[in-house]
């Protein structure tokens, strides 16, 4: 890979996910450190089955739109530019798009094998 490529359509090949191990070895994009999306949601858009027994630390951070996480005990709503959230290994997490939103998502590590039905 060499030049400029659009993330929101290079995302679009790949659930969003555009940095991770589950892009092929030898890919610049390849990585087992970290998993990096650019996550495009339309309004209403959610994971409404929780993600548990999390194994990374998660940075989630707002370009534009309304966009609410959830954690154990808390609500956090991201609704500024900029606004994020970090949660941390063993925390479970759902979310909410409650507006049209664009996320940027950074995890660490990456791990193989880790997925939740959307």
């Amino acid at each position: 890979m060499s030049g400029s490529v659009y993330a929101g359509e290079d995302a679009a090949l790949d659930r969003g996910w555009l940095l991770g191990h589950f892009k092929d070895v030898g890919d610049p994009r390849h990585s087992e450190a970290v998993e990096i999306k650019w996550g495009v949601h339309p309004r209403g858009d959610e994971r409404a089955q929780w993600a548990e027994g999390e194994e990374r630390t998660a940075l989630l951070v707002l370009i534009s739109g309304r966009f609410r996480v959830e954690l154990p005990g808390r609500s956090v709503l991201l609704e500024e530019q900029g606004d994020y959230v970090v949660w941390g290994r063993g925390v479970d997490h759902s979310w909410c798009a409650e507006e049209e939103s664009l996320v940027l998502a950074v995890r660490r590590p990456s791990v193989p094998g880790y997925a939740v039905a959307e």
